[in-house]
């Protein structure tokens, strides 16, 4: 266990000036490959994070449209607009998808991410009429850093949806992560921060799957490739990881409050998919959670995966391969999540907690 880079004359001077250049870009420091969300061409993300008390919301916008489905497997859902996801329903494609804060208040963030699409005549067309599709998913964080009277609202979405751009997503203490927690199992005097986290997986024949969550579990974060605890339930003395694995089967851990917690996330692909197929991906991207937090969906999590594709890369797609990659692309975002975030007051996060080994 863990403690916690005319002639002659004219042809030298080209050998100069190209071994000028050389140099001067091998100053040039390395652009980093983007490995978030938004390496996926049509993805534009923004945060939007309260200073008042640790919360916020996280647009994904997707302009041009995306298809898309949903997998909810916790029992303590917060989510507004996704009946119409389902494949047997008309609206194939959503424009924004909203992470937030907040409980089921933050779910009013969307609204304001409807007014920012409407008044760039982005939506579903119903004759001359414009209506923005966008879905949207919560986690509860009002119990976190301050007054629950502080939480996401319609300015919010809107001035993250005015923020979004296409550049690699800011992780950590941020958007929808602002707020999240971790390891509850046994109680929050011994929990830890959770926070938001991105990952991509690039393939060699141009298919890319990614993914962005918002970890706020009532379970540890786990690696699924050392199975050892990454963040989460403290010991009693606060410098240890206690691991909920262990506790549970002690019987050590505490009932928690429903509603009080839920993961939330986004995987996003290129490829193009139908809305039968992107539900399939939602649902085979659970997978990460599973693999990457224990426990998982319990009756305490509202626990949400939303799946979009682009159809930047036309053909048909193996919709396997793409359900697989978006699970190992989820728990590696999940892993982002942790290691990016930063303490609050009561929530100490695994990069500032010095661990005993």
């Amino acid at each position: 266990m863990r403690r916690l880079t005319i002639g002659l004359f004219v042809g030298s001077l080209c050998v100069v000036d190209a071994r000028a250049r050389d140099v001067v870009q091998a100053s040039r420091p390395a652009v980093a490959a983007n490995t978030t969300i938004t390496a996926v061409p049509g993805i534009k993300v923004g945060h939007h994070t309260l200073t008042e008390r640790p919360t916020g919301c996280t647009v994904v916008l997707t302009e041009a449209g995306a298809t898309a489905g949903i997998d909810v497997r916790g029992a303590a859902p917060g989510t507004r607009e996704t009946d119409l996801l389902n494949p047997v329903n008309s609206v194939q494609q959503v424009h924004a998808i909203v992470l937030a804060g907040g409980s089921a208040f933050g779910l009013d963030a969307a609204t304001g991410v409807m007014r920012y699409l409407d008044e760039r005549n982005i939506g579903f067309k119903v004759g001359t009429i414009n209506v923005p599709i966008v879905s949207a998913a919560i986690l509860f964080d009002l119990s976190v850093g301050g007054s629950s009277k502080v939480r996401p609202t319609a300015d919010c979405g809107y001035g993250a949806a005015q923020g979004a751009t296409g550049a690699p997503v800011a992780e950590g203490n941020v958007g929808a992560g602002a707020g999240a927690t971790i390891g509850k199992s046994a109680g929050a005097s011994r929990a830890m921060k959770g926070g938001l986290g991105s990952a991509a997986i690039m393939m060699g024949d141009g298919l890319i799957v990614a993914a962005m969550v918002a970890v706020n579990a009532v379970g540890d974060v786990i690696d699924p490739a050392t199975g050892k605890v990454v963040a989460g339930v403290r010991t009693s003395d606060g410098m240890d990881l206690a691991d909920a694995r262990v506790l549970l089967r002690a019987g050590e851990v505490q009932r928690s409050r429903i509603g009080e917690n839920t993961t939330i996330g986004v995987v996003a692909t290129n490829a193009t998919l139908t809305k039968t197929q992107a539900t399939k991906v939602a649902q085979m991207a659970h997978d990460g959670y599973a693999r990457a937090i224990a426990p998982v969906h319990t009756p305490a999590d509202g626990d949400t995966i939303f799946a979009l594709a682009t159809a930047a890369r036309t053909g048909d797609a193996d919709v396997g391969r793409v359900g697989a990659l978006a699970a190992e692309a989820m728990s590696d975002a999940i892993l982002r999540a942790v290691r990016q975030a930063a303490s609050i007051p009561g929530y100490p996060a695994i990069r500032d907690l010095k661990i005993k080994r």
